[in-house]
């Protein structure tokens, strides 16, 4: 238990899920790390909770994503979406 953060944990199949849209969508060979990070803001305009997903493909320059909901939340239409951008 972690008395000082009060964000839930994340689903771990729900994060290899996410993982595996996200190598999926954007065609990223296995020795390419992805990092998905769920993140509180407290800032005003900002979303309570977002999901930041880095594509650690260039060494010190990730691709990074922002999806403004939960791990939780995030399905296979989100990480598509990122590909417009």
């Amino acid at each position: 238990m972690n008395f000082f953060n009060s964000q839930k944990e994340s689903d771990p199949q729900q994060l290899v899920q996410v993982k595996s849209w996200v190598s999926e969508v954007f065609d990223l060979s296995e020795d390419i790390s992805v990092m998905i990070t769920q993140l509180q803001c407290t800032e005003e305009g900002c979303p309570p909770i977002e999901t930041v997903i880095a594509i650690m493909e260039t060494p010190g320059k990730p691709r990074q994503y922002k999806i403004h909901k939960p791990l939780a939340e995030v399905d296979q239409t989100d990480i598509v979406s990122l590909t417009a951008d």
